[in-house]
């Protein structure tokens, strides 16, 4: 394990436990509504962080793949919005990350997440039945990929914080657990069963 990542996984553990603990994501999963309405938060911090992400890095073959607001937006299409709908989201007011290094910090918790998103995408499944190709394309996050994305990126993140500023690479992940502990914990806004368009997912609930 490289020096940065046994500091990221230390000086980020008390912020990682306070978004588990808050986020009580078995809860929020218990319904489809609920459900929803969290996959509806997650836009709204991906569509802010992800372009900021983008910019910073400025390095597309790297960062595009890693891209997930796509499958947000599937998923909400699948749980029912249309595409208006979903861009009338609300989103949080984030600050832009201070450079490579900040945007490194940002995208480990980004990318961290999709090592426990994969136990996610089988328990929503098992609850609501949305398949990992239709509405949880967001928690299957890179699939079979996931863990080779995941190594390449522990690879990149060591190179960044040997050349760059590894203070800040730490500083930027504490913020952005932070941060989304704070939008994703914040009252959900309703979404009316039906609302946009596009038809209402017939999604079974398996209590």
């Amino acid at each position: 394990m490289s020096d940065i990542l046994e500091r990221l996984r230390a000086e980020t553990k008390a912020a990682h436990e306070a978004i588990e603990r808050d986020l009580a994501w078995e809860t929020r999963i218990a319904s489809l509504a609920g459900y929803r309405a969290l996959l509806a938060r997650f836009w709204g911090f991906h569509a802010v962080l992800e372009p900021a992400l983008a910019a910073s890095l400025d390095d597309a073959a790297f960062f595009d793949p890693r891209r997930r607001l796509p499958h947000l937006v599937a998923d909400l299409r699948f749980l029912g919005l249309d595409d208006v709908a979903i861009e009338a989201l609300p989103c949080p007011q984030l600050a832009p990350p201070r450079g490579r290094s900040g945007a490194f910090g940002a995208l480990y918790v980004l990318e961290g997440s999709t090592l426990g998103g994969q136990l996610i995408a089988k328990q929503v499944g098992r609850r609501l039945g949305p398949t990992v190709e239709s509405g949880c394309r967001y928690y299957a996050a890179h699939g079979r990929d996931t863990g080779a994305m995941w190594k390449a990126f522990r690879l990149r993140l060591a190179d960044e914080a040997s050349r760059g500023d590894a203070d800040a690479i730490v500083a930027a992940a504490v913020e952005t657990f932070d941060a989304m502990r704070h939008w994703l914990c914040a009252a959900p806004v309703p979404i009316p069963d039906g609302e946009g368009r596009g038809p209402v997912a017939k999604v079974s609930q398996r209590g």
